[in-house]
């Protein structure tokens, strides 16, 4: 299977801060780093550093020709990502002493995707190869139709969830990534009904894709048809939790590949991402497949 990440690629501003600034608060960061990131470029990195045969496309700016370099180094193939005489899409992060993370997103590169540059990328693959999609592009519609009607298999993670997601056809997901966040958007729950029954108004909604929700500390759950799986998450200190949702969804689509039944893949997907967790930045922090397999 060839995994083709369709998604964001950014420039990222990482700020270490006592705590989260509130409104009207100025504040002193501790450390500055930039260093690569974006949804897109996170889970190409996961599913590279877990061994799978990965293709990124997206679009960025001079600025951002780092990132490729870094993402060639872990193995992904970046022969489709499109340049344009913009800025590369940016992200401040400010990471508080728990770890916890804030993010501003600037579009860039990835908002400048256009109608027809996805049709040429989609060509090169077909049945048997999969698309991983998340919200930070505006061809993700398109390219959810283009994939389908070409027997890709789609793989969704709705994430930044806002007003575009209305507009996608969820109908087509084959599998569909989701954190608690996210999960309550799509379906109106509270949060106060927990993830088992959230889980089961996904699957309602959804009948025909596999459902993973994410739940931090929670753990992961699956569910799909009559199957239920649950895994609890791995306790170790956390240093900042970025890239730890994208480091489980590449790793748990790696582990079925590799041939792991759902639980096992839970797993090892909540395995990794403990590891991310632990370390500092996104792409760097990631484990490689034989810290997880």
């Amino acid at each position: 299977m060839k995994f083709l990440v369709f998604g964001s690629l950014n420039i990222d501003l990482i700020f270490s801060v006592d705590h989260i600034v509130a409104p009207g608060e100025t504040i002193n960061s501790d450390a500055l780093e930039r260093s690569a990131g974006g949804k897109g470029a996170n889970q190409a990195t996961a599913l590279a550093k877990a061994g799978m045969e990965v293709y990124m496309a997206g679009k960025i700016g001079t600025d951002g020709e780092f990132i490729l370099g870094l993402l060639e180094s872990y193995g992904v193939r970046t022969g489709h990502v499109l340049r344009w005489g913009g800025a590369t899409g940016q992200a401040i992060i400010q990471v508080d002493k728990g770890g916890q993370n804030s993010i501003i997103l600037y579009e860039g590169g990835n908002g400048a995707l256009m109608n027809g540059e996805a049709a040429p990328i989609m060509s090169a693959f077909g049945p048997g190869d999969m698309v991983l999609l998340q919200n930070e592009i505006p061809l993700t519609a398109e390219l959810m139709r283009t994939a389908a009607a070409r027997g890709i298999t789609v793989c969704l993670n709705p994430s930044p969830f806002d007003q575009r997601i209305g507009g996608l056809p969820l109908e087509l997901a084959d599998l569909l990534f989701v954190n608690e966040i996210e999960a309550e958007a799509l379906t109106g729950c509270s949060g106060s009904a927990g993830p088992a029954s959230i889980l089961e108004e996904l699957v309602f909604r959804f009948p025909r894709a596999e459902i993973i929700l994410t739940a931090g500390r929670g753990g992961a759950y699956y569910a799909h048809g009559d199957l239920r799986a649950r895994e609890d998450s791995v306790d170790v200190p956390v240093v900042d939790t970025i890239g730890a949702g994208d480091t489980f969804t590449g790793f748990f689509l790696a582990a079925r590949q590799r041939g792991c039944d759902v639980a096992e893949a839970l797993r090892l997907g909540c395995k990794a991402a403990s590891i991310t967790v632990s370390r500092r930045g996104a792409m760097a922090s990631m484990p490689f497949a034989g810290e997880v397999f």
